[in-house]
């Protein structure tokens, strides 16, 4: 078994593990909008929400956790209310925002590869289907 041969002097040194996740980093800006969107302000977002969910599951119980998100549960009827409270106001604004704008962020990728064609060559198209053949019709 041979070792790869060693790098000539002068050259380029390799590039250090800081280097390479930095370059992944700027990266995430060639992903579609929707992955750049879910990696940078949707994580973010979710996360908060899901740090708030744990915290009311160890504090107030799990099922209630999810019975005050969801809004079956009033915030007022769980102790402590201090962290039930903005629980519920995720589940009530934030989810549900979170969810809108990743379908939005699709909705919008799907129009913009389905371009419309332009005017003049649907007309174009019309006219030419509208002349009448010159086939040996008669």
């Amino acid at each position: 078994m041979s070792l790869p041969p060693a790098p000539l002097p002068g050259g380029p040194p390799p590039p250090g593990r800081r280097h390479r996740l930095r370059a992944r980093w700027a990266a995430r800006h060639a992903l579609p909008r929707f992955g750049f969107w879910l990696l940078s302000r949707g994580a973010v977002v979710l996360g908060a929400c899901g740090a708030l969910y744990v915290l009311n599951g160890f504090l107030i119980g799990w099922a209630n956790a999810y019975d005050v998100m969801t809004g079956i549960t009033s915030p007022s009827t769980v102790h402590p209310q201090w962290c039930a409270w903005p629980l519920s106001l995720t589940g009530w604004a934030a989810i549900p925002a979170v969810i809108g704008a990743a379908a939005g962020y699709v909705i919008t990728e799907q129009i913009q590869d389905h371009h419309a064609r332009e005017l003049s060559d649907v007309v174009d198209e019309l006219r030419r289907l509208a002349e009448p053949s010159s086939g040996g019709d008669s």
